[in-house]
Order: structure tokens, then sequence, then C-alpha cells
């Protein structure tokens, strides 16, 4: 029983083939998907996606850093509108990533804040996207630790000593992806060192899918190549790792087991 805590099968690289792909998901033990919008292009594929499956998908909503520009603002009252309008388990995707553009930085920067507040008046976990952007994002979480935000470091892709300053800064879950599986990953030792009460499993799919399938569109039912991974560097049996991981997104999202 697995549970994909971040994946994006509300874009176009399923339109082909979406119902396949959730059956296989189901073939392979995914029994439940959390799905974080992307930006205000995104949200009506998003919801068309959830209605198509409600018994599997559930949503968060919030806006991509990398979609921060200069009419964020724009953009964030729309979400703000949609978080008024449905049912949503989390915000996200946020965060701050300065891989590709540090040009928005500053944008980025109140577009972050202004949506972890958000979650904070909704008693909602956040899921955080951070590329090239700890300090910064660590910097904010303090900033407003009176709010207590509390949520997921989505694709985790720091040190042992990262885990234990995000340990410090709140109450977050830990996600791991294919990333893991990669043979020249830097995630082994942070692997073996998350507590295995705070790991979450995703696929972040279309994106970053796991060995033997790297390189190719990844998707929900690959969430068990890292499943087995995690389970074998961790010593752990698989069925009990399942069980961890899916009670610890339950846990995440509010959500019945």
């Amino acid at each position: 029983m697995l549970f994909d805590t971040h994946t994006h099968i509300y874009l176009p690289e399923f339109d082909n083939d979406r119902d396949t792909v959730v059956q296989r998901a189901a073939e392979n033990g995914v029994r439940r998907m959390m799905l974080p919008n992307v930006d205000v292009s995104t949200i009506d594929a998003l919801h068309a996606t959830l209605a198509a499956y409600p018994d599997t998908c559930i949503a968060a909503m919030g806006l991509h850093p990398t979609s921060v520009t200069e009419n964020y603002r724009q953009d964030l009252d729309r979400t703000a509108a949609q978080l008024d309008a449905g049912t949503y388990y989390a915000i996200g995707e946020i965060g701050i990533d300065l891989y590709w553009d540090k040009s928005f930085l500053a944008q980025q920067l109140d577009a972050f804040e202004t949506q972890v507040r958000w979650a904070a008046e909704l008693n909602l976990p956040v899921i955080i996207h951070c590329r090239e952007a700890f300090e910064p994002i660590i910097t904010v979480l303090r900033k407003l630790s009176a709010l207590a935000p509390h949520g997921v470091f989505h694709s985790f892709g720091g040190s042992p000593a990262d885990l234990q300053i995000v340990a410090d800064t709140g109450d977050f879950f830990i996600g791991v992806n294919g990333i893991a599986t990669f043979k020249n990953s830097s995630l082994r030792d942070t692997v073996s060192a998350i507590p295995l009460d705070r790991l979450v499993l995703e696929t972040d799919a279309p994106y970053l899918a796991p060995v033997p399938h790297r390189g190719k569109r990844n998707e929900p039912a690959f969430v068990r190549h890292t499943a087995e991974y995690i389970a074998a560097q961790r010593n752990i049996p698989l069925p009990e790792l399942e069980a961890i991981t899916y009670a610890n997104a339950c846990r995440l999202f509010s959500l019945p087991e």
C-alpha cells in the first residue's frame, strides 16, 4: 500500500494514457496520490483530473516558484480565490527555486511567505519546493515560526546536517523520490538518516523517474522502485516501509488511513 505524495498526472504528458497510468499505479499498490498545483495555467487540468479519479487523487493549491514573474501578485490573487472555492489538503507546490533564474528572488520570497501565511490561516500543510535555495527557505520559515508552519520538503536533496536544520525549524516530513536511486546520487547518507516517522515517498511525475526507468517519463507506479530501494538501504522489510510511509502521508495531509 503506497501513497505517491507528489505527482503531476494532470499535465499534458499524460493526456494520451492517463487512465492507463492510474490503473498501473493501482496494480502496483498505489492507493492515493497528491496532486500539487503548479500555477494558474494548470488549475483546470488539475480539477478535471480530480473529477476523473476522486477515490484516488487529492490536491494542493499553490503557485510554483518558477512560475513567479512580474505578474505574480495577480497569480496569487487567482490562487487565493481557488483556495476559497475548493477543497484542498495542502498549500503547494510553493517555495524558492534559484537553479534556473535568480532575477525574481524578491518576488519568490514574497510569494513563498504569503502562501505560508495562508497555510497557517487555513491550518494546512505546505508542500515546499527547494532548489538551490535551502538557506532562504529556512530563513522565511524561521521568520514565521510563531505561525507554526508544517508540511513536507518535497524532493529533498539536502545532507544529514540539513535534515537536522529542518527538524529544528518545524514539523516537517521529508519527501524522497527517484533521485535516491540514481547511481551517483548524494542522497544515500541522507536516506539512511531520515527518521522513519518523517519519511514520505513521491514520484514528482512526469519528472525524475527512478532506476530502472531513469530518463523516461515518470509515473506514480514507479514509486514502488523508490520504496524498494529505501527498504533495502534501511534494511527494513518492504511491507513495513510501505505501511510506515503510507501512515506518515495520511498524517501529513490529515487523512484517515
